[in-house]
This record gives structure tokens, C-alpha cells and sequence, in this order.
């Protein structure tokens, strides 16, 4: 997995590429939302839309960074969620706590 960072008006934007399986991208997305947190980030997007396979990990690390996230006032939201992505959040009922969106600039401006 590859994960690369941008900041569009103040929003810091992950843009994940590569499935996110155990041991290849969870441990990886772990440290760089930590990373991000403890530099003062608050406000984050994950964008999904390179990601073609998530498993129980690596839904269980997308949880655990919101949770990380949320600790420290900050906000985490995806983009660009695939069909199968979107299926297996319904399923596990994760689609309720997640702010999810179809578009960056959707993304982007509900931070404000």
C-alpha cells in the first residue's frame, strides 16, 4: 500500500492506493495517522477510491484511526468508497459512524 498526503484549504487528505490487508498497509496507515495526530491534525480524509480490497484488518485499522482521531478533537472522514468497501461498511453497520463522500470538494467543505 501507498498512502500519499495533500492539504486542500486546511483538510489533510490521505490518498491510499494498494489493498489494506494484515500486515501490508494497516501498520502503515497506523503510524501515519499517529504521526499526523501528534503533529496537531485535526482534520482528515481518507480517500479510498485506489483501494480495491479492505479485510477484517484492515477495517478494523480504518475503526481504530477514527478512534485515534476522535481522541484528540480531530475528525476523520472517507471518500471515494468502492462498491465493496461501501457493502462491507453497511454490512458491519460502520456506514452510521463514518461521514462518508462522493466527492473531495463535499469532503472538504464539511469541515467548516
Amino acid at each position: 500500500m501507498k498512502i500519499e498526503e495533500r492539504a486542500v484549504e486546511g483538510v489533510t487528505i490521505l490518498d491510499l492506493q494498494g489493498k489494506m490487508l494484515i500486515g501490508e498497509g494497516d501498520e502503515l496507515l497506523r503510524e501515519k495517522i499517529n504521526s499526523l495526530v501528534e503533529n496537531g491534525t485535526e482534520k482528515i480524509v481518507l480517500n479510498l477510491e485506489n483501494v480495491p480490497y479492505v479485510d477484517s484488518a484492515g477495517l478494523g485499522e480504518i475503526v481504530r484511526c477514527y478512534t485515534t482521531v476522535s481522541r484528540k478533537n480531530g475528525q476523520l472522514k472517507l471518500l471515494h468508497l468502492t462498491k465493496r468497501i461501501h457493502d462491507l461498511l453497511s454490512i458491519t453497520k460502520l456506514l452510521t459512524v463514518f461521514d462518508t463522500f462522493e466527492t473531495e470538494s463535499e469532503a472538504v467543505s464539511s469541515f467548516k
